[in-house]
């Protein structure tokens, strides 16, 4: 309990640019997610295979289908804002088309900007759109860098990293793809876990010119109050903050595995909210499937659960098409 305090602490801290009427709480991910659930296994039943085809990799299949992706993916090192000298690093892959292309920025979990990361990234770019996936910790890990950290270094840094500093990152990695000669002038933000949350960050900030939707994995915006659920008790949803939700301009998806308790409880209040103010917006609460079943789909558990390995992949078949046909639908690809 001591370490989830101290780790919920972390996240608490990136919420300093918040009001100081109430500070919204962030969403607790450190609940949902340990450093084993990141860690690729070296062997075990998925090694040698690339996962369940037209779906991104699952944790231990993304290693080996990123080495046989047959697109381009490269590290490039962007400016935060022209002439700054303050830089990010990040993963881009492109689609195979000649065709132009619009721009799909990906989110990194609280786990920073991991092989499994690329993984979604490449999967992206195989379904026709550029795909940047930005190192959110690139300024307080010390500076762009292509290595990738451990997840318990990366969540020992990311609670530096503010809402702010998100938007930041996000409208650097947008505008540095957009201008590439491949894009076109539109792009859409994905993300997971912390990065869900980052997606509702962005679509309240409004981004740039170009922003057109974006898609949150398990990721709600701030809450005020509220409690995770516990062995006995049911989760205490927080309080939405209207005034931050009427700022969204754009349509938003949000895709939730019903194990997350805390998610689950606050959806109906959001969804009744994003109505009310006639808000483009779409809430999916997958049965059975875990915070991070995109990550999990039916990668074997230290501990078997074939029905809950069953429901994550299950809810990756249906969130993953849904994904990438609101991509195409707001970002103009036929």
């Amino acid at each position: 309990m001591t370490r989830r305090l101290a780790l919920a602490a972390l996240l608490l801290a990136a919420c300093t640019h918040q009001p100081a009427r109430s500070g919204p709480l962030p969403d607790d991910h450190t609940a949902h997610m340990s450093a084993a659930d990141v860690a690729a296994p070296t062997s075990g039943p998925s090694t040698g295979r690339q996962g369940t085809p037209n779906l991104p990799a699952s944790n231990r299949a993304a290693p080996e289908r990123l080495a046989a992706s047959p697109r381009h993916g490269e590290w490039v090192k962007i400016a935060f804002e022209p002439g700054s000298v303050d830089s990010l690093m990040a993963w881009v892959v492109y689609p195979s088309s000649r065709q132009k292309a619009p721009v799909v920025v990906v989110v990194h979990e609280i786990f920073g900007l991991s092989t499994w990361v690329r993984g979604v990234a490449d999967q992206v770019a195989a379904d026709g759109f550029i795909a940047i996936a930005p190192d959110f910790l690139s300024r307080v890990r010390g500076g762009p860098t292509s290595v990738e950290l451990t997840g318990d270094s990366a969540r020992r840094l990311i609670g530096g990293v503010n809402s702010t500093e998100r938007n930041r990152v996000i409208v650097a990695a947008a505008n540095w793809a957009m201008t590439q000669p491949a894009a076109t002038q539109k792009y859409g933000v994905i993300g997971y876990c912390w990065g869900g949350q980052t997606v509702f960050m962005h679509s309240v900030h409004g981004g740039v010119s170009g922003y057109s939707g974006g898609v949150a994995f398990y990721g709600m915006p701030y809450l005020r109050g509220g409690s995770p659920a516990t062995a006995t008790t049911p989760a205490v949803p927080g309080t939405l903050d209207p005034d931050s939700l009427a700022k969204i301009k754009v349509p938003v998806v949000l895709l939730n595995g019903s194990k997350d308790a805390r998610i689950a409880a606050a959806m109906p209040a959001l969804d009744s909210m994003m109505k009310a103010m006639k808000k483009s917006y779409t809430g999916v609460n997958y049965e059975g499937a875990v915070h991070g079943f995109l990550r999990a789909q039916d990668d074997p558990k230290a501990q078997r659960d074939e029905a809950e390995e069953q429901a994550n992949l299950a809810a990756a078949k249906d969130a993953w098409p849904r994904t990438v046909t609101f991509l195409k639908k707001q970002l103009g690809v036929k």
